[in-house]
């Protein structure tokens, strides 16, 4: 298989990550830095398809936010746009595309690979909006629509959650100070050379530490501390509020058994020594078939008492019928039997 073939089959990742097919001339300028292009004869860059990708990424996401959020008002709204396009949101959606992350598919210059290049946010946001305004130059923009909501949904969905915080960083202040935390208080570290370094930041809130969170920028390390952080203090919040909420319906349920436990008032009592003794005298003056029928049910005492029949208690409305017919069966022979002693 030719070089160019393999270059082929291994965008067919990207562009299965976009759900679109581009034409190969405009693909390969879209993914061409500018240090390439000097390296190279002066080859066409992309930076007017970024030019073009950052207006149409900025009017599908304006209009998304309007229409999702109609209470909102302008300053709101122009947050909200703020913490979905920028350069670190951006960059963090193309490391998302294929199974290497856009970094893999640029074309860069030695000098650039050399200071890591393929991962730095704004190469990264920079050829996604190039790639976009592509998507954009050969389908038009309703496709280009589509592509762009299937990236930033997720991201739109998240920023509405934080509060349409700016950055990471606000949104944990606001945050903590609503948990009444105090203000969270950054740590810092960088490691090797000057022209690849790398930052690693942590974020101290009431006493506890977060993050650990990595970064080719202080300021990028820092907003990733803070969002490890927020993330983690959300989830415990939404914990507690699970708690307390469960802690309500138990001392509800609590309540109804006591209620349904506590003993028989005086009425209560009342009523059923009359509905007992009413039995007693149907069974000694009237035949037992018609004893039963006047007898008061098993369902109907358990209405009457406020409480749910029971299979327990139908048997033992049998069995009461069963007894009454035995006492009055005996009754009449013993009636009998007199008669016959008269005689």
């Amino acid at each position: 298989m030719s070089n160019d073939k393999r270059r082929r089959a291994s965008v067919g990742h990207l562009e299965a990550a976009f759900g679109v097919s581009l034409d190969p001339d405009l693909l390969q300028r879209a993914l061409t830095h500018r240090s390439y292009a000097y390296e190279n004869g002066g080859l066409p860059t992309n930076e007017r398809l970024e030019f073009l990708g950052d207006s149409v990424l900025g009017v599908v996401i304006t209009t998304a936010l309007f229409h999702n959020h109609p209470d909102l008002p302008e300053g709101q709204l122009a947050k909200l746009r703020a913490s979905v396009v920028n350069m670190r949101a951006l960059a963090d959606v193309a490391r998302g595309l294929g199974p290497d992350g856009l970094g893999a598919y640029l074309l860069l210059g030695k000098g650039e690979e050399t200071t890591g290049g393929r991962d730095k946010a704004s190469i990264l946001a920079d050829t996604l909006e190039a790639l976009l305004g592509a998507i954009y130059l050969q389908y038009g923009l309703d496709t280009a629509g589509i592509v762009i909501h299937r990236l930033f949904d997720p991201l739109m969905a998240e920023s509405a959650g934080r509060g349409a915080a700016l950055d990471w960083k606000t949104s944990l202040q606001e945050l903590t100070a609503a948990q009444g935390l105090g203000v969270p208080e950054y740590r810092i570290e960088g490691t090797g050379p000057d022209h690849l370094k790398t930052f690693t930041a942590w974020v101290v809130v009431a006493g506890n530490r977060y993050g650990g969170a990595e970064g080719r920028s202080k300021k990028e390390a820092e907003q990733r501390a803070a969002e490890a952080a927020w993330r983690t203090l959300a989830d415990q919040d939404g914990s507690q509020a699970g708690q307390e909420d469960q802690a309500g319906v138990n001392e509800r349920n609590r309540g109804a058994s006591a209620d349904r436990d506590e003993p028989a008032g005086p009425m209560e009592r009342a009523e059923r020594a009359a509905q007992t003794e009413q039995a007693d005298h149907l069974a000694q003056v009237m035949p037992a078939d018609v004893a039963e029928q006047q007898a008061p049910s098993g369902v109907e005492q358990a209405r009457a008492n406020g409480t749910r029949p029971t299979a327990d208690g139908a048997n033992g409305t049998r069995a009461a019928a069963d007894s009454t017919r035995a006492d009055a069966t005996g009754a009449a022979a013993g009636d009998r039997g007199t008669g016959l002693g008269r005689a």
